[in-house]
């Protein structure tokens, strides 16, 4: 079964940086997009990023201006820059994927980002 595998998540400092990776594992299809949402405590799981094949990006307000967005068509593969670090950035981030222009229909199993003081 194909799977979207992430990682690069981690501890970092308020301020600070971190990069995000996502490959899938298995045979799939090339994707139409793929991206980041993410899930705080308390919160409901919300979109960060995402990226087209044919380039175009999306950004959360929350996140525009400090994350980027980056994918390998070839590979399939999706990666998450984030700058500058506010403690409301911590969360399970997960990797998305679709194989159209439609809503994510896979899943990544999620990596945890924190953010200390």
């Amino acid at each position: 079964q194909v799977q979207l595998v992430e990682s690069g998540g981690g501890l970092v400092q308020t301020g600070g940086s971190l990069r995000l990776s996502c490959a899938p594992s298995g045979i799939i299809s090339s994707l139409d997009t793929m991206g980041w949402y993410r899930q705080a405590p308390g919160k409901q799981r919300e979109l960060v990023a995402t990226a087209t094949r044919e380039g175009r990006i999306n950004y959360a307000d929350s996140v525009r201006g400090r994350f980027f967005i980056s994918r390998d068509n070839n590979k399939n593969t999706v990666r998450l820059q984030m700058n500058s670090l506010k403690p409301e950035d911590p969360a399970v981030y997960y990797c998305v994927a679709s194989d159209g222009p439609k809503a994510p229909n896979f899943w990544g199993q999620g990596t945890q980002v924190t953010v200390s003081s």
